[in-house]
C-alpha cells in the first residue's frame, strides 16, 4: 500500500472520529429544544457535553489539516467549491463555542434564552450541512480539466446530498439522545429513552434509503458489508435503548456512524472528489496527493502525536464519566 493510500485511510479515520464524537454533542445541542422542559434541564443537557465538546472539535482540525498537507489539490478544490457551506459551518462552530461560554455570564433570562437558541441552531445546521457536503463529495461535483470546481452553490443542493444532510442530522440527534440517557438520571433520562425510539425509527428509514441509494449507484462488496453493519447496529441500538441499556445503545449508535462513514469512503476510493463532467478529471489519491517525502514526514509526526492526543481525550471522558441530573444544578445557575 502506497503512502497516499495510507493517508486516505487515516483521513477517513479522522472524519469518523469527528462524527462519532462531535455527532453526539451536536445531537445534545438539538435536544436543548426537543427534550428539555425547563431551565435546569437545559443546563443538565449542556453540562453533559460541557467538558468534552471543544476536545471533540480537535478531530475536525486534524482532519482538515491532514487533508491540506496530504492532499493539497483535494483541499483546494473542496474549499473553493464548497466555500459558502463550509463558511457557514465555521461561523456556526464559532458562535456555538461562544454560546457555551457566555450563556451563564449574566443572570437575565432573555440573555440565557438567546444563547440557548444559538446553541440549538449552531448544532442543527452543521449536523445537516456536513451530510450535504459529504453527499456531494461521494456523488461527484463539476470539476473541470484544471481540477477547479465549475459549478455553483445550487448544484450542491441536489436530492442525494439533501438526503445525506437529513441522515446526518437524524443520526447525530439519535446519537445525542442515547448519550443523554447514558449521562443523566431521573425523569430526563426516561424521556430521553422514549425520544430515542422515535428519533431512531426516523433515522433508520432515512439511513436505509441513503445507504441503498449509495450502494446502488457506486457500491461494491466491501461497501455492502458496511451497509449491513450500519443498518443492523442501528436496529440493535433501538432495542438496547428500549431496554434501558444506554451504554450498549450509545456504542451501537456510534458503530452506525463508523460503518456509514466507512461505507462512504469505500465507495469514494480511489477518488477523493469525482468529476461529473468527465471521469478523467476526477481528483484521485494519486493526482491530488503531496510528495512521498511530505507524506513520510507526516506519518512520523502522526505516529508520535496521535497516541498522546488519544490518551488525553480518553482521560477527559473518564474523569467526567458520572451521570448528572437537575439535583446537581445550583438554583442560582439555570
Amino acid at each position: 500500500m502506497e503512502l497516499h493510500d495510507v493517508w486516505f485511510v487515516l483521513i477517513a479515520v479522522l472524519w469518523t472520529g469527528y462524527f462519532f464524537l462531535e455527532g453526539f454533542d451536536f445531537g445534545v445541542g438539538v435536544l436543548t429544544k426537543l427534550l428539555a422542559r425547563n431551565r435546569p434541564e437545559k443546563r443538565v443537557l449542556i453540562n453533559t457535553i460541557g467538558p468534552v465538546w471543544d476536545g471533540n472539535e480537535v478531530w475536525l482540525l486534524s482532519a482538515g489539516g491532514a487533508t491540506f498537507a496530504a492532499f493539497p489539490e483535494w483541499y483546494a478544490t473542496l474549499f473553493s467549491g464548497f466555500y459558502l457551506p463550509l463558511l457557514l459551518i465555521l461561523v456556526c462552530l464559532i458562535v456555538r463555542g461562544v454560546a457555551f461560554e457566555y450563556r451563564v455570564k449574566r443572570p437575565e433570562e432573555s440573555w440565557q434564552r438567546n444563547w440557548e437558541t444559538a446553541i440549538f441552531w449552531t448544532s442543527l445546521l452543521p449536523a445537516f450541512l456536513w451530510g450535504v457536503a459529504f453527499g456531494n463529495i461521494v456523488r461527484g461535483v463539476k470539476i473541470d480539466q484544471d481540477f477547479n470546481y465549475a459549478g455553483g452553490v445550487l448544484d450542491l443542493l441536489n436530492p442525494y446530498a439533501l438526503l445525506g444532510g437529513l441522515v446526518t442530522l437524524a443520526l447525530f440527534t439519535f446519537h445525542g439522545t442515547v448519550f443523554v440517557g447514558l449521562k443523566t438520571v431521573g425523569e430526563i433520562r426516561e424521556r430521553a429513552r422514549t425520544l430515542a425510539l422515535r428519533v431512531g425509527l426516523v433515522t433508520a428509514l432515512l439511513a436505509l434509503a441513503f445507504l441503498l441509494w449509495t450502494q446502488a449507484d457506486r457500491g461494491d462488496g466491501a461497501s455492502l458489508v458496511a451497509v449491513v453493519v450500519a443498518v443492523a447496529s442501528l436496529l440493535v441500538a433501538l432495542v438496547a435503548a428500549r431496554a434501558g441499556r444506554e451504554g450498549w445503545a450509545f456504542a451501537l449508535s456510534g458503530l452506525t456512524i463508523v460503518a456509514t462513514v466507512a461505507m462512504l469512503f469505500l465507495t469514494l476510493f480511489p477518488n477523493v472528489m469525482p468529476s461529473t463532467l468527465n471521469p478523467e478529471w476526477s481528483l484521485t489519491v494519486t493526482n491530488a496527493s503531496s510528495s512521498a517525502y511530505t507524506l513520510k514526514i507526516m506519518t512520523w509526526c502522526a505516529g508520535i502525536a496521535t497516541p498522546i492526543v488519544l490518551l488525553y481525550q480518553g482521560w477527559t471522558y473518564w474523569v467526567f464519566r458520572k451521570r448528572i441530573g437537575t439535583q446537581h444544578i445550583a438554583e442560582t445557575v439555570h
